[in-house]
Order: structure tokens, then C-alpha cells, then sequence
């Protein structure tokens, strides 16, 4: 049984634990709440561009001129994942699941014959993937250091991500980052970006019987503006999903370990004042006992 001294020392430890904890949480709700608003608020853009730029790559999809960013390389046996985690842990699950679904998307491609190249953007990333994938690995990026994550960033992955499609290094490219639900709930999700995902005949022609789009200029000059910057925008909205949802993973993890914490300090309390009731009883028995033989 311990004593009285280490039972005091190990209450004070895990008090001191609780308050950082709790001053953790503090910090990560209140940057969840601008994360979350940044998160939501470049949703719509950044779904809208994706459709937009579906719906008019539909129209020259057939072209043999047709982008690279909009069609590929025409094959399907080099995949590039760029797996998105955050750089610091102390959040839970959250970059563990991301972890673990993007291994399970490169095991399967792996079973079917396609070659997978690996780009990491957070320290976590790399870490994990680094176990059993290192030699797939083609880069690593982090921002240790940054208080914040910017467009200019999504902008230079997305330049380097155009430059080895030019370089004929993949065919495939597919974004993998945790999708911001709420606070509690962030989804494993794979965007592919490379091919541009097309709608369905269908799909096109029930958006273009309610609407009528006339292009100025020609839909080859817009796509091959617009293109890489919707790549450098979905890429940045992966980015901002990816802020919140570890925020909001941090929260709850902390919240956890200050409820933890909390209840070990109860039961350490419990444990003490057993101890020392325990002490005092037998130095009164010790103290009787010896009155009694005198």
C-alpha cells in the first residue's frame, strides 16, 4: 500500500495534468469556432466549382486537346494519395482513422495490380504511414511552425501535384483528409481529383433543362484557367476541414482526460483519507497497547 506522501504527490500530479487539460480544451474550442466558420464557409465555392467545372468538362471530355487536370493521363495504373492529418496529436482518434482508411485504400489498390505513390501533408501522416509504406513515400509536407495554413500553401501542393502529372509520374490522383461533421464526428473521406470526376448524362441534362449557359470564350481556354485553381481550391478546403475536425477531436480529448482526471483525483482522495483513518487507528492501538502493559 502506498504511503501518505506518495498518495499526496500523485493527487498533486494529476491536479496539475487536470489544469493543463482544461486550459488545452479552453484553446481548442476557441480556435474551433473560426476553423468551423472558415470550414463551412468554403464549402459551398468549392462544391459549386467542382460541379461547375464537371458539368463543362462534360462537353470536351471527348476532345483529344482535353486537359490533363480534366481527363488524366487516360490510364489507371499509378495512384497518387495525398493523405491529409494534422502535426501535433493529444486529439484522439482523429489522426489514427485517417491513418488507417488511407491504408486501407492503398492495400486495395495494391490487390489489384496498381502502383500507389504517397504524398504526406502533416507530421502525423508520415509517421503512420512510414510503418509499413515507406517506400511509396514521394513527399512530405508539414506546417510545424505556422499559426495558420493559407491558400498559398494549397496553391504550392497543387502546382507540385500539376508538375508531376506533367512529368508523367501518375495517373491517378485522390485526396484523402477528415471531413468536419461536428464537434464529436469527423469522416475519413477519398476526393478523387485527377481525373476530374464527370457527372452523368442525366445529370447534365437535368441542370441544363432548368438553365442555359453561354461560355465567353470558348470552354477549353476557361478549363484550362480554371482548372488548377480549383485544384489549389479543393485542396484548401481539405485543408480547413482538416483544422476543424482536429479541433474538435482535441476538444473532446481533452475534455475526456479532464473528466479522467477528475475521477482519479476522487478515488486518490478516497485511497488518502482510507490511509491515513488506517495511520491514526493503529498509532491510537500501538499507544492503548502500550499504556495497558505499563
Amino acid at each position: 500500500m502506498a504511503n501518505l506522501k506518495d498518495l499526496r504527490g500523485r493527487i498533486n500530479s494529476v491536479k496539475s495534468t487536470r489544469k493543463i487539460t482544461q486550459a488545452m480544451k479552453m484553446v481548442a474550442a476557441a480556435k474551433l469556432r473560426r476553423a468551423q466558420q472558415q470550414a463551412e464557409a468554403a464549402r459551398p465555392y468549392a462544391e459549386r466549382m467542382e460541379r461547375m467545372l464537371a458539368s463543362l468538362g462534360a462537353a470536351v471530355a471527348g476532345s483529344p486537346d482535353a486537359p490533363k487536370l480534366l481527363v488524366g493521363s487516360g490510364a489507371d495504373q499509378v495512384h497518387l494519395l495525398v493523405v491529409i492529418t494534422a502535426d501535433r496529436g493529444l486529439a484522439g482518434p482523429f489522426n489514427t482513422n485517417v491513418g488507417r482508411f488511407a491504408r486501407t485504400q492503398i492495400r486495395e489498390l495494391e490487390a489489384q495490380g496498381k502502383t500507389v505513390k504517397i504524398i504526406t501533408v502533416g507530421r502525423k501522416a508520415g509517421t503512420y504511414l512510414k510503418r509499413e509504406f515507406a517506400s511509396r513515400l514521394v513527399g512530405e509536407i508539414n506546417f510545424v511552425g505556422k499559426k495558420r495554413v493559407g491558400f498559398e500553401e494549397a496553391d504550392a501542393l497543387a502546382t507540385r501535384i500539376t508538375g508531376m502529372l506533367e512529368a508523367g509520374e501518375f495517373d491517378v490522383c485522390t485526396l484523402v483528409y477528415n471531413r468536419f461533421k461536428n464537434v464529436i464526428t469527423q469522416t475519413p473521406s477519398a476526393q478523387q481529383l485527377i481525373p476530374t470526376v464527370l457527372p452523368k448524362a442525366e445529370t447534365v441534362e437535368t441542370e441544363a433543362a432548368g438553365a442555359w449557359y453561354e461560355y465567353e470564350p470558348d470552354e477549353a481556354t476557361i478549363l484550362a484557367q480554371l482548372l488548377p485553381k480549383n485544384l489549389a481550391i479543393q485542396i484548401y478546403r481539405a485543408l480547413l476541414e482538416n483544422s476543424a475536425g482536429f479541433f474538435g477531436s482535441q476538444m473532446t480529448a481533452m475534455d475526456n482526460a479532464t473528466r479522467n482526471a477528475g475521477d482519479m483525483i476522487n478515488k486518490l482522495t478516497l485511497t488518502y483519507n482510507r490511509t491515513r483513518q488506517a495511520n491514526i487507528t493503529r498509532e491510537l492501538i500501538e499507544i492503548i497497547s502500550g499504556a495497558e502493559a505499563l
